[in-house]
């Protein structure tokens, strides 16, 4: 091999094998004695099922996995700072431990460890040793901090994916990490009430079954996005007012099925506190009385640009309520609205008209009525009676999909 290549500084040959499945990367080790360990340097290691899958079927993925690992803990040198772990078809985890004790030992900072929804791994004590993590994402695993443990101070960002965790050891993991500001909870297991206190918060996906969630301790929260797998019967009620009092950092509100669920105990005409810095909205209508939590939200967020509402409601009950609350109130800022999932209601037909009524900055609505209950003739009267409706934006341009996608 001619010097130019075997002679490449370090950071030009890491940017060269970092890309590579790992396998490629160990193969590089024949392209010349100055090549053959270059691999134990990297960096930033991947690890998925593709690794250690086999054609000899007497040779089981868990030995080939065993193997793997004891090549890495005997032969890398130099740190390792983003580990990636993927074993999701894997029913044994050998060498976890180790793996993990050897990573802290590395000055582990990206870790994401994702395994079989079959077998969630409990987390050794290793990991709770790896203290200059910055960005850790957790699948398939049970998490029971010892009690020793004060947390990841580092940490920025948390994502947890069908993770089991009590309420209190999730409301400790959170507080004990003071940087946070990305947190990601996707969970299986339902929930029960629990704080969250991250003063650096500016980003919250929540996806699960919960009985309440505080978020008053994050003020600076920026996106907002929830949605509740399944009903939880005993959740708790809180008014909209309270919850959304001390978020007033909030940017991006993203609110899916289900997410209003403990959020009518009390609905005001208007928030106490505007949501001045809203910028996009997101609402997913499935009753009526999200219906009322959604005009409140809108008619508090004088700033909105763009907004999008997934309307599931066949009730025309609240038609006068739609039309009447907005007396006093124009969309100054609204540039995009999408309205999907309507079926040509008075109630569906009432929101769309008002929207355009009030919004003198409006640059494009898209309508998307659901075409599995709206055939080809009631497709017709929807888009007939939409250029009806007075647009006081003359820019404004109004589309309607009849058309399947």
């Amino acid at each position: 091999m001619p010097p130019e290549i075997t002679d490449l500084p370090e950071n030009v040959i890491n940017a060269i094998l970092m890309p590579l499945p790992l396998r490629d990367a160990v193969r590089t080790s024949i392209l010349s004695k100055k090549w053959r360990y270059k691999w134990c340097k990297l960096p930033q290691l991947t690890l998925d099922d593709e690794l250690w899958k086999t054609t000899d079927n007497l040779l089981s993925p868990s030995i080939r996995f065993t193997t793997i690992m004891y090549n890495i803990l005997t032969l890398h040198q130099g740190p390792i700072t983003h580990f990636t772990l993927s074993m999701s078809k894997l029913k044994k985890y050998p060498k976890i431990c180790s793996l993990l004790h050897f990573l802290s030992r590395k000055g582990i900072q990206h870790l994401v460890l994702q395994f079989s929804e079959w077998n969630r791994l409990k987390l050794p004590s290793s990991f709770f040793t790896c203290l200059q993590l910055s960005h850790l994402t957790l699948q398939n695993c049970q998490i029971c901090p010892p009690p020793a443990f004060e947390g990841f101070n580092m940490l920025i960002s948390l994502e947890l994916c069908h993770v089991s965790i009590s309420s209190r050891s999730l409301e400790s993991l959170i507080s004990s990490s003071p940087l946070l500001e990305k947190l990601v909870l996707k969970f299986f297991d339902s929930m029960n009430h629990f704080q969250i206190r991250a003063p650096k918060l500016r980003s919250f996906d929540f996806l699960g079954c919960i009985k309440y969630i505080s978020l008053k301790n994050s003020p600076h929260l920026a996106k907002l996005s929830l949605f509740y797998g399944e009903s939880f019967e005993e959740s708790e009620k809180c008014d909209l007012d309270n919850f959304f009092q001390p978020l007033l950092s909030l940017e991006h509100l993203h609110l899916e099925y289900g997410s209003f669920q403990f959020l009518t105990a009390s609905v005001p005409r208007r928030l106490s506190s505007a949501l001045n810095n809203l910028k996009r909205l997101y609402v997913s209508l499935d009753e009526l009385t999200d219906l009322s939590c959604t005009l409140c939200l809108i008619r508090s967020s004088p700033c909105l640009q763009h907004l999008e509402v997934q309307v599931s409601i066949e009730s025309d009950n609240k038609v006068n309520e739609v039309s009447a609350s907005f007396s006093d109130v124009t969309l100054n800022y609204l540039k995009m609205v999408k309205v999907v999932g309507i079926i040509g209601t008075k109630l569906d037909m009432a929101l769309i008209k008002l929207l355009l009524a009030k919004s003198p900055m409006l640059v494009k609505m898209l309508v998307e009525p659901d075409l599995q209950l709206v055939d080809e003739e009631k497709g017709v009267k929807i888009l007939a009676e939409l250029t009806t409706f007075q647009r006081v934006s003359g820019k404004a341009k109004v589309e309607c999909q009849l058309e399947r996608k």
